[in-house]
């Protein structure tokens, strides 16, 4: 099983955050006086700072190019991880980002949004599953670099074709909605079928239903590269 060790080394600790098949994340934490009450926070002490200060837990987490996304998808958080990215590859291309996933699905738009600022950036993006990657969230899940997608021991996957009800407009402007919806369906299916190896009528036939799977099941499906030890 994953166990976090800490230890101190000169004026800080280093935790290690998870251990996978391939690397592992080490974060540096500095001690400091008491958390203040509220939004987590963590210490964080910038390159020439004597002292520590109070950061907010994901702004501290994106300082190490560590991506969460834990809700469902909407514009917000699509815009916020958008802008990230392209942030953190202008930052530096050559420093790889991981994207924890804790997703029960969300809207289509800025879901297709979010994978395709993968693909076009420079940094490969690990996508981890922690918990569930449902509807768009295991879409994102397999925008992952490929070979560096892993899903958690217990985590849940679950595909199928998105829904019309991205669309909110007048009953009049449904068939106009039908077509966008037909074309994303499309897109979606040509990136299961390129990102996971799987044959297209296999994957044709699953997407018309809820396809729930372990994370073993997941990794034979090509879905995940790879499952942590647990």
């Amino acid at each position: 099983m994953n166990t976090i060790h800490p230890r101190w080394k000169s004026s800080c600790m280093t935790l290690i955050y998870f251990t996978f098949p391939y690397y592992s994340i080490v974060l540096h934490f500095f001690p400091l006086k008491q958390m203040p009450v509220g939004v987590p926070k963590v210490p964080f002490r910038a390159p020439g700072d004597e002292d520590a200060n109070w950061v907010d837990l994901y702004n501290r987490l994106y300082r190490e190019r560590l991506l969460f996304l834990a809700q469902d998808i909407n514009h917000e958080i699509a815009n916020q991880l958008m802008g990230l990215m392209v942030y953190l590859s202008a930052e530096d291309a050559n420093k790889d980002m991981f994207s924890f996933l804790n997703c029960p699905g969300g809207s289509v738009i800025p879901g297709v949004g979010i994978f395709d600022v993968m693909q076009i950036i420079v940094p490969d993006v690990h996508t981890i599953c922690m918990g569930v990657a449902a509807s768009m969230g295991s879409f994102i899940l397999i925008g992952g670099e490929i070979t560096k997608r892993i899903a958690l021991p217990h985590a849940r996957v679950m595909i199928h074709q998105p829904a019309s009800t991205y669309y909110d407009g007048p009953a009049a402007d449904f068939h106009n909605e039908s077509k966008h919806v037909t074309m994303l369906r499309d897109y979606i299916t040509k990136c299961y079928i390129e990102r996971t190896g799987t044959p297209g009528e296999v994957i044709q036939r699953d997407l018309n239903r809820d396809v729930f799977m372990s994370a073993t099941e997941a990794q034979a499906y090509g879905i995940v590269d790879a499952v942590a030890e647990g």
